[in-house]
């Protein structure tokens, strides 16, 4: 059974705020009211982040709003919910944000072909205040450049 449920939600200041080391993709328990506002697109992961409690990856501040045809048994917006992943990988995780002082953060939140919710994340290293305006800088010549290009054609 395919879905043909087109849902993408990005955080796009991760990139600039991040630089990103290394990308996983992690499956995201949730409820039967969770899963059917994701699909109306009513989620956002902008100031979310990820913390490990006791050997599990859990991401923190991520909003879901409350599904409107849910009964009493609604969940709330910003609570935390549990990333699955392998065991492996949880293990690199933890050493590496232990270790380094790094950060994990979610990328995108999409729903696949199973029509189960995934969350992209990232093992990220934040940039500092140079690192931005580089990345600015960067981001403003490139739009020069194409600007001439189409000029010239």
């Amino acid at each position: 059974m395919k879905f043909n449920n087109k849902i993408e939600i990005k955080n796009r200041k991760a990139r600039f705020e991040f630089e990103i080391l290394d990308k996983y993709t992690a499956g995201i328990v949730l409820g039967g009211s969770e899963i059917k506002a994701i699909r109306l697109g009513k989620a956002g992961i902008a100031e979310s982040f990820c913390e490990f409690q006791n050997s599990e990856l859990w991401v923190i501040n991520m909003t879901i709003q409350e599904y409107s045809h849910a009964s009493y048994f609604s969940h709330q917006p910003k609570q935390a919910r549990k990333l699955l992943l392998n065991r492996k990988e949880l293990k690199k995780l933890e050493k590496d944000v232990n270790s380094t002082g790094n950060t994990i953060i979610p990328l995108r939140m999409f729903i696949n072909d199973k029509g189960f919710a995934k969350l992209d994340i990232a093992l990220a290293k934040g940039k500092k205040l140079f690192d931005k305006r580089e990345t600015l800088k960067d981001r403003d010549n490139k739009r020069k450049l194409d600007q001439i290009k189409k000029d010239y054609k």
